[in-house]
């Protein structure tokens, strides 16, 4: 009798109470889809799974250990879903090593990133559209993500893009670390006649970089550089993971995950 699974591999966080809300809830939204599945899971991200050991005792599979595990059970159909924003660094890490066991997996199936197609870059415009712009509450959004030296970090341009051309013209995207960054988006929204903006993580959950890169009290934080600017700043500390409509695009790319 054949051994189904879905493994969700996602970076992963430490702070233990916005997993729940985002990656956990999106590897249950994912198996309550797939109930002839077992759940599994596994994080790219080595430093977290190695503070998570050292601070709580847990122990966390990382993609190799995952999918030796799964080997070792017997399963032999499995479906792999990354819940990383973007085809960067890290999906290359899910998928050149979920690739190796292609021959020892008979039918094994990788479910894409957030931002593949065309068709997803619409998806989460209207997904931004309807769960996060309302909680700006009428004030202008920048979207803080991760930024990345890999060339997957165009993918913040186009989407900034494509909220333009979709008539969101009050919604930015900005990054950490790669382009664009924050003195990028304050020269976008000069000339407007803001005063009050809100601020948001574009990342699955709302951990370090939320609660410090973006809402922290350090000069260098979104929030300390908006108000530098003379913004009044609210901070949003929501990850997507949380939001049900995020939720439903990585379980659609679950179901349309191709054979490897």
């Amino acid at each position: 009798m054949s051994r189904k699974a879905v493994l969700v591999i996602s970076f992963g966080t430490s702070y233990n109470d916005t997993r729940e809300k985002t990656i956990t809830a999106i590897e249950n939204a994912i198996a309550e889809n797939f109930p002839d599945r077992e759940l599994r899971r596994a994080w790219t991200s080595r430093m977290i799974v190695a503070k998570l050991k050292k601070r709580d005792g847990e122990h966390i599979d990382n993609v190799t250990e995952a999918m030796d595990r799964l080997v070792a059970d017997g399963f032999d159909d499995v479906i792999v879903q990354s819940t990383h924003v973007m085809n960067g660094e890290e999906y290359d890490i899910v998928s050149d090593t979920v690739s190796l066991y292609r021959d020892r997996i008979p039918h094994l199936y990788l479910g894409k990133p957030l931002l593949t197609t065309d068709d997803d870059y619409n998806s989460v415009v209207a997904c931004i559209a309807r769960d996060l712009v309302p909680l700006a509450g009428g004030r202008p959004l920048v979207l803080m993500g991760h930024g990345t030296e890999h060339f997957a970090n165009a993918t913040y341009s186009e989407l900034q893009m494509k909220l333009y051309f979709a008539g969101y013209h009050d919604v930015f995207v900005t990054t950490v670390e790669g382009f664009p960054d924050f003195d990028n988006t304050l020269e976008l929204m000069r000339g407007r006649g803001y005063e009050e903006v809100a601020v948001m993580p574009f990342m699955i959950v709302a951990g370090d970089h939320a609660n410090n890169d973006m809402a922290g009290d350090e000069d260098d934080s979104l929030r300390s550089v908006l108000e530098r600017e003379g913004y009044s700043v609210t901070c949003i500390i929501r990850g997507l993971g949380e939001m049900p409509s995020f939720r439903r695009m990585f379980i659609e790319h679950s179901g349309a995950a191709e054979e490897i």
